[in-house]
């Protein structure tokens, strides 16, 4: 078996499973962002009245942080209660940001767990050796009531990344690079594992933005082998035995990708779909309106880093707005303590309250019709960040920092030491 699959069936009471086997599991860790009060109003609705394990459920006010209209403002207030009347201690308010930033800065999610978010990029947690995927309410309600959730136990596909990564290429790059050629419905329903000598040269922040974006494959979930990189990360925050699973050396995966990442250069995924991916040099001056660093994708401690090393001393265009969205409390107080912040604030830099906030195109930092914005996020589609008839190109946070700079898109591997 794979390790995903050694994983599942643990969780299910089973010594063996098999690609497309329907199994009940349990689940570690359940959490519910602000975008689905449905899922207290089912749990209620299905005869809920305590949940199952206040401790293994986590509330995350991260999409409208703070809130911009009076239903959102409401909402979370049902949210708070629902979670001071269940005792539900795990709530991450307004101030921390988002979801899955804030499992990992807080220790929450390691080898061998179960992660179910009502959030489509939890598997991000791919990163840490979990099975993280996203559902919906109905789905989270029943999390609630019973601790457990059926999967399909999912097909395998195994992208092996080898190389050594070129300067200015990025994680971002090189997923963009793989979606744009296996296609954006290539891994629908599928788990997709990331393996290579690329991989290995990795850190942490890069994993967890390879497997964020494993969703625009349409994957159910992705996974990375724990090695010491993610031992390291994991026990500096909690330090304990952790589960780790191995894949059998005879395993046959459904699917096998091999790409070599030497001679990569930055790529973009352009308007209106995320598999539109070509090499930047392409889009090489094309004027951009907004840049936009931040989302579970592109808002962690490194990707600030960069940015503030492209424009350090420097300013941003006049004509280009440049809104920083660190992805939670935790990596903006670090960005603080380092100095990024007041040398982004000083170039010129927008921040805003650590969260989702416009990736989901609904406040702080929405772009108007004929707008072009560069963006760390992770989709692109039309409306995504605000006007139908504003566009968006997807880039790394080099890209979107030096794109701030120059008010247009450049190759931004001259601006890296």
């Amino acid at each position: 078996m794979h390790a995903i699959e050694k994983l599942l069936a643990e969780k299910a009471g089973k010594k063996f499973v098999s690609t497309g086997e329907i199994i009940n599991c349990e689940v570690d860790l359940a959490g519910i962002n602000d975008l689905y009060l449905q899922t207290v109003r089912s749990f209620f609705e299905i005869g809920g009245k305590r949940v199952y394990d206040p401790s293994k459920i986590i509330m995350f006010l991260d999409h409208y942080a703070p809130p911009s209209t009076i239903i959102q403002a409401d909402n979370q207030k049902q949210f708070r209660e629902f979670c001071w009347d269940q005792g539900i201690d795990l709530l991450m308010d307004i101030n921390q940001g988002v979801c899955h930033q804030v499992l990992a800065d807080k220790g929450l999610v390691h080898p061998g767990q179960i992660v179910v978010v009502t959030d489509s990029h939890t598997t991000t947690h791919g990163a840490f050796g979990a099975f993280g995927t996203g559902v919906g309410a109905t789905d989270l309600a029943t999390i609630l009531l019973t601790g457990k959730l059926w999967f399909r136990v999912p097909e395998i596909i195994r992208i092996h990344l080898e190389g050594t990564i070129p300067h200015g290429v990025y994680a971002k790059d090189i997923i963009l690079h793989v979606i744009g050629t296996l296609g954006a419905d290539y891994g629908v329903y599928k788990a997709v594992e990331f393996t290579g000598t690329a991989v290995a040269q990795l850190n942490i922040s890069e994993r967890m933005a390879l497997c964020n974006m494993s969703t625009e494959l349409g994957a159910k979930t992705s996974y990375i082998q724990p090695d010491a990189i993610t031992m390291d990360y994991l026990n500096q925050k909690v330090s304990r035995p952790y589960k780790i699973y191995h894949t059998d050396a005879n395993y046959q995966y459904a699917a096998e990708h091999t790409f070599c990442v030497e001679k990569l250069q930055p790529q973009l995924a352009a308007p209106f779909s995320v598999d539109r991916v070509a090499a930047i040099e392409q889009f090489i001056g094309r004027k951009v309106d907004q840049a936009y660093l931040g989302s579970c994708t592109g808002g962690r401690v490194p990707d600030l880093a960069v940015a503030a090393k492209i424009l350090a001393g420097k300013k941003i265009h006049s004509r280009t707005r440049f809104v920083i969205v660190p992805a939670s409390q935790g990596v903006f107080l670090e960005a603080m303590k380092l100095g990024y912040v007041q040398t982004l604030v000083e170039a010129g830099a927008t921040f805003v309250t650590p969260g989702c906030a416009c990736c989901l195109g609904t406040h702080e930092g929405m772009i108007a019709e004929g707008e072009t914005c560069i963006s760390s996020t992770n989709r692109n589609f039309p409306g995504r960040m605000g006007h139908t008839k504003g566009e968006i190109f997807l880039g790394s946070p080099a890209a979107v920092a030096a794109a701030a700079l120059e008010g247009k898109i450049v190759d931004p591997t001259q601006y890296i030491d």
